[in-house]
């Protein structure tokens, strides 16, 4: 008899930062992991290392946000331009914001530390739900071939300990490997460079002993002997970038390196006229650089790339491993969501077509900025010089609200609601009340405006877009507009909200917990009702007002998310209700009169639909129509359990069993 093959739900190769995310989400949500990477432990030193203002508010939302920050990195608010000056010198010629006020961010720094520390935060938040990295392992073989119909993928991991190679089956393969990915080379997906010209960086971290005034600052130098990158770090770390070869100069090689004190040199003369030496070298590497994007991410949606697999670029503007974690969790909860039978199958077409797009937008910005960046000042005198320069401060100033992570818009699909491709069927009056996306403040596949607000339950001031947490969850954030009292009997817009959700039949309700009648979710804040639907309500009214026992029955089930509107903002200073306002509903940020809307946002943040409260089921029909371009038709067959439940690991009685086994813990 043939032993048995081991199963498992996902199997994620490669203990990076896109790796690390996807196992620490889908584990959080009870899935069988099988993990490995090829190193002997994890990163010690080095690799990535800058955290731009969005993901901050991602990995706040996931809760990992207060213990990366615990270990001090450093805070980039400004970036300072340096450029060649007479006499071999350099001279200061501006600064200019990392995150402007112009983008709202809840951070608007970028947060530095090595790769490593953050690694070590996912490692630990892994061991919680028993989920381990098994290393050093590699993979030598997979394939798609159905022999068994619930775990459809099969892949041999060798272990290098051992040299024992063992055989599992999974439901999925994700590999996260890194620029040399085995996955991909078996898939023989090719790498599109985006120009042929590419260059050879040395990249060093230590301890400087300087008298250079902004070595605290992320700068970028320009002087006639080259150009260098400095990136403030962790313990009195420098990290600094060093151009050391490019494909236009007549000898290129692009195996070129240097040595450690030929980079020393070569930055202590750019640093001119001021001193520089090293107290440490912690880390060092010589690499070359290119714009690379992958034509795929998955062939088959059983096997998908994330991360450097799929795209490569320069590291001076720090969005690697931000563009690797945005691509763990838009492929993590669209996962959950056809392995618990909430969607089907076709949603995880939008995982490539989503986030290679904001790739090819990353190597377009990278491209040219890479270009001027290295682009050599010493054949450049007076005017010539002064343009080139300024180039390349006003491409940055340009892309800022990208390379924060706000400027991602996701294009219209089945998740972000447009007027010309979405819900054609859909009758004009009730498709009037969708709230048009020209609105840029709910411009749907956007990032949900911050607004603080004040919990009713223990009046709190409250991060109101981070109240409900990456729980895989759609979050339908409804305001109640300046019509709505919270009085009993006075806020027929919310009943009649309430009751609509609550009716049978409501995309809401069918997706309840079958046994709800028998559920203690009394602490259960976020689902009370489903673990699909999270809920949270803006009241245009003072905190003491507010008595939630006098709400309808549906927000009186999510009395944590109940939100009193009475905190005012410097940016619509104008505004009564001023967290209304941030997202649109108060028009040109004036007077009183606020509307009511339920803003729909994807688990991951992004906005998907929003649409105006009325009297009547046309509100909810409207939400119906959106939700039934995905979800699966037909009453949901998941069984008993509460939400926590769902989110734990049951390590003596789970059997990997993808859907029948998530819906177990249901």
């Amino acid at each position: 008899m043939a032993p048995r093959i081991e199963t498992y739900d996902v199997v994620v190769i490669g203990a990076g930062p896109v790796g690390l995310l996807v196992s620490v989400c889908l584990s959080r949500w009870g899935y069988k992991i099988k993990h490995i990477d090829n190193r002997p432990v994890p990163t010690a030193t080095g690799r990535a290392d800058g955290i731009q203002p969005r993901t901050l508010e991602l990995l706040q939302n996931l809760g990992l946000k207060r213990k990366i920050m615990a270990y001090d990195p450093a805070r980039v608010h400004e970036v300072a331009f340096w450029d060649p000056a007479p006499g071999g010198k350099i001279v200061r010629t501006g600064t200019y914001p990392s995150c402007p006020s112009f983008i709202d961010a809840r951070y608007p720094f970028t947060a530095l530390l090595h790769q490593g520390l953050i690694e070590r935060v996912m490692i630990d938040d892994l061991a919680k739900t028993d989920t381990h990295i098994e290393r050093p392992a590699t993979i030598t073989r997979f394939e798609t071939n159905n022999a068994d119909p619930n775990y459809p993928v099969e892949v041999d991991l060798k272990n290098l300990d051992s040299n024992v190679t063992t055989t599992y089956r999974a439901k999925y393969l994700f590999s996260g490997e890194g620029a040399r990915s085995f996955v991909r080379e078996q898939l023989k997906v090719q790498i599109r460079h985006k120009d042929p010209i590419s260059y050879v960086w040395g990249v060093m971290d230590g301890v400087l002993r300087t008298n250079f005034p902004d070595i605290k600052m992320k700068c970028t130098i320009h002087s006639e002997h080259g150009s260098i990158m400095v990136i403030p770090r962790e313990n009195n770390m420098v990290r600094l970038y060093i151009q050391i070869a490019s494909s236009t100069d007549p000898d290129f090689n692009p195996r070129k390196t240097a040595t450690v004190e030929e980079v020393q040199h070569a930055a202590q003369k750019i640093f001119q006229p001021y001193t520089c030496d090293w107290d440490k070298v912690e880390w060092y590497s010589v690499y070359p650089i290119g714009q690379g994007l992958a034509d795929k991410y998955t062939l088959d949606h059983r096997v998908f790339m994330g991360g450097d697999v799929c795209h490569t670029h320069s590291p001076k503007a720090g969005q690697g491993m931000n563009t690797a974690f945005h691509d763990a969790v838009n492929f993590a909860w669209k996962i959950h969501h056809v392995e618990s039978g909430l969607a089907s199958r076709s949603i995880l077409e939008t995982y490539e077509s989503e986030r290679r797009a904001v790739a090819e937008m990353l190597l377009d910005f990278d491209n040219k900025y890479a270009a001027l960046f290295s682009k050599t000042q010493s054949g450049a005198t007076g005017e010539e010089a002064e343009k080139a320069n300024q180039a390349f401060v006003d491409l940055f100033k340009a892309n800022c609200e990208f390379t924060s992570g706000f400027g991602v818009a996701y294009a219209p699909n089945i998740f972000n609601y447009s007027p010309e491709q979405s819900l054609p069927s859909l009758p004009s009056a009730i498709k009037s009340l969708i709230i048009s996306q020209d609105k840029h403040k709910l411009r749907p596949g956007r990032v949900m405006p911050n607004s603080n607000v004040t919990r009713v339950v223990d009046a709190n001031t409250v991060h109101l877009e981070n109240e409900i947490p990456f729980n895989g969850s759609f979050r339908l954030f409804v305001y109640g507009g300046s019509s709505s009292s919270p009085r009993h009997g006075q806020h027929p817009l919310l009943s009649s909200l309430s009751d609509n959700l609550l009716k049978a039949g409501s995309f809401y309700s069918r997706y309840m917990h079958k046994n709800q009648q028998h559920l203690d979710t009394h602490h259960d804040s976020n689902n009370p009702h489903s673990p699909f639907f999270s809920v949270a309500l803006t009241i245009c009214a003072k905190r003491p007002e507010i008595e939630i026992e006098e709400l309808p029955e549906l927000f009186q089930a999510y009395r944590d998310r109940v939100y009193a509107d009475d905190l005012s903002s410097p940016l619509v200073p104008n505004a009564k209700y001023a967290s209304h306002a941030k997202v649109g509903l108060i028009p040109e940020d004036k007077g009183e009169d606020a509307e009511g809307a339920v803003v729909v946002v994807r688990p991951d943040g992004h906005l998907a639909i929003a649409v105006k409260l009325t009297e009547g089921p046309e509100t909810v029909q409207a939400l119906e129509a959106y939700f039934s371009q995905f979800l699966k038709h037909g009453d949901w067959d998941g069984k008993s359990g509460s939400s926590r439940d769902f989110h734990s690991k049951q390590t003596d009685t789970r059997l990997g069993g993808g859907a029948a086994y998530v819906r177990s813990l249901l």
